[in-house]
Parts: structure tokens; sequence; C-alpha cells
């Protein structure tokens, strides 16, 4: 028996998209039929080449209009930075828009414009990724099931931030590599903020906590003792060689719920002396209550920094996130579909051990 395959366009062909790319044609219950791109050298190039794969007889595009006009059902919207009005021009074409860069958990009374295209449309947007977009919420969620009279949750990821291959990003963005001063005031503390608050929100929202009313913001860094060959070069002593982000929901100033980021260089070389600790690079998601439950996600950093700039697992589980919600949220009632609306979501068989569809 086979069924209609799911009509998919990618939007940008980052780290992200090409891992996204990859993922829709392996998944057998979807078909990629186009593809939005930044730059005009990948204008008319082969989807498929451009993630890396053979030819799949799809020509990206840098017409955004091209795009509105291409009969799909699902858009997977990743660029660096989201855009809302263009995500309510794919809602309103018809097409629902699977995300990696928003909409976690949205205030809804902020959301008129996002919530009146979609009616227009008939289409839902679902946000969802790794950290934020899983790690955070989905499995610390999943997880608090497991216990009873739960006093604290706190998701966190050590990851060794050299083994990402955006160079750019992460001096100018990130704030690697440069002075403290710059670092603290760099637009990345908002930039993660705003989907890390979200996920606070919803395992605050969901679990019932009674919170102060505002979500602390703190961050800390490290600077380099001795200079650090880093793919973004040469870190020098004294410039910002680590960086570490708190996201904390509090009850009488005592932290409910917490998300924490360790980005690192490496773990020498720093002041103050920061580490992985002996279990090395991973994700944590911990829920205190009765009983305690801990779980430790690794597999998601690369062995290495010369694999990770090759194909960054992290990156790929992001995408692959995203390509696995499609049938669902495809399936779901138009608006915004979070994590606490939709059902179960689950991955495919590899294509070689999967049955026809």
């Amino acid at each position: 028996m086979t069924t209609q395959r799911i009509k998919v366009i990618q939007w940008a062909t980052g780290g992200v998209g090409k891992a996204a790319i990859q993922g829709v044609v392996a998944h057998p219950d979807l078909e990629l039929v186009g593809a939005w791109v930044h730059s005009a050298d990948k204008h008319g190039q082969d989807v498929g080449t451009l993630a890396g794969l053979d030819p799949v007889g799809v020509l990206a595009t840098t017409s955004v209009e091209e795009v509105l006009a291409t009969d799909a059902d699902v858009v997977v919207y990743s660029p660096l930075v989201p855009d809302e009005t263009q995500v309510v021009a794919l809602l309103r074409s018809g097409k629902n828009v699977v995300t990696p860069v928003g909409w976690i958990y949205p205030d809804l009374e902020r959301s008129g414009a996002i919530l009146d295209a979609c009616r227009e449309g008939g289409t839902t947007l679902h946000g969802t990724g790794i950290h934020p977009g899983g790690i955070t919420e989905r499995f610390p969620l999943t997880v608090s099931a497991l216990t009873a009279s739960i006093t604290h949750v706190r998701s966190e990821e050590f990851s060794d931030i050299r083994t990402y291959d955006a160079p750019d990003v992460v001096r100018h963005i990130m704030g690697f590599g440069v002075s403290p001063e710059q670092a603290m005031s760099g637009p990345i503390v908002g930039l993660l903020g705003a989907g890390f608050k979200a996920s606070v929100r919803m395992i605050v929202a969901e679990l019932g906590f009674a919170v102060d009313p505002e979500i602390e913001t703190v961050q800390e860094i490290a600077v380099a003792t001795a200079p650090i060959e880093a793919p973004i070069g040469v870190v020098e002593p004294g410039q910002v060689a680590a960086r570490r982000f708190h996201w904390r929901a509090t009850v009488d100033g005592v932290p409910v719920v917490t998300a924490t980021v360790n980005w690192l260089m490496g773990e020498e070389h720093l002041d103050p002396a920061w580490e992985f600790g002996p279990e090395g690079e991973r994700f944590e998601v911990e829920v205190t209550g009765d009983p305690d439950v801990k779980v430790t996600f690794k597999g998601l950093q690369p062995a290495s920094i010369e694999e990770g700039l090759v194909r960054n697992p992290g990156v790929v589980v992001t995408a692959n996130h995203c390509v696995s919600a499609i049938p669902y949220v495809v399936a779901a009632q138009p608006g915004i579909a979070t994590y606490l609306d939709l059902p179960l979501l689950a991955g495919r068989a590899a294509p070689h051990l999967g049955r026809a569809r």
C-alpha cells in the first residue's frame, strides 16, 4: 500500500538546512519539492548537490515569490535569524511551517499575525530543535512523569564550541575571541534568551510552579590564559574562551526550573578553570523529586573538532527533530502547535529496513 507523500520545501541551506534536506530525502513519507537559498551562487543548483547528496532533480531558488507559489505542504524554516513576516507569508500561502529558530512556546496574546495567517492558510506553525527545542522542555516534561513532588528541573549543555563550523557567528554573535566587555554586551544573550525563556515558561506552566514574575538571566565568562587554536583563529590571552548562560525561574528566589549552556574552547588555559567534568561533552536533564531522575544524552557532540567541522551531530539532530515532526504538524489543527499540543513524535526506519508505503 502506498500513500501520497508530504511535499517539503527547505528554507535556507546552512548546516541545519543541509541536514534537514538529508533527513527529508531519507524519510519515506516525505518528498523534497523546493528550497530557498540566500546567496545568488546557489540559485539554480540542485538541492541534493547543495546538501552533499546525489542530485534529486529539485533546483534551489533565491525567489521568495517562487517558493510561495510552489505546491507544498510544509516548509522547514531554518535561517540564522527568523523573520516573522516571512513565516506569516508562508503560513498564509497554505504551507505549514516547522522551525528550529523560534515559536517553541510563544505568547499567544502577542502572536496575532501568526494566528491570523494560520487561520487564513489552514496551516500550523511548530517550533522545535534540540537546545532549546527538546532538551529544555520536551524531554524534561517526559522525564517529569516518572517522579512526584517536583522541586527543581534542570536542563544543561556541555559543548566544545570549536566544533561549530561558523567562525563569524562564533566570534561576532556568540562573543568568543573578543574582550570580556564586548562579550558581555554582545547580542547572544538576547538571541538565546528568547528561546530559553520560552522553554522555561513551558516547564513552569505545565508543572504548575507559582513562580516569581521575572526569569533570571545570568551570564559568566572565562578568558584564555594562553593562546588557544580555534577555527575562528587564535584566541589570545585575556580574550573570551568560554561562556556560561543560566535562565532560572524561581519561587521566592529559589530556582525551580533552570536551563544552562556551557560553551568552552577546550578545557585548558581557562581562567576561571572550567571543565566538562568526567562525563565529558553531553546534555543532561535532571528532575529533582520523589525520586530524583537524571538522564544524560551522549552522541549529540562530535568525537573530535575535525569531525564536528565536517558534520556536527548537534546540528544534525536539530534538523532531524524538525523533519521527524513534519507528518504530525501537517496532521494538526491550524494554529501554533507546541510539544503540549502534538502527539508523541517518532523518527522512521532506515530506508533499506522500512516497509513500503
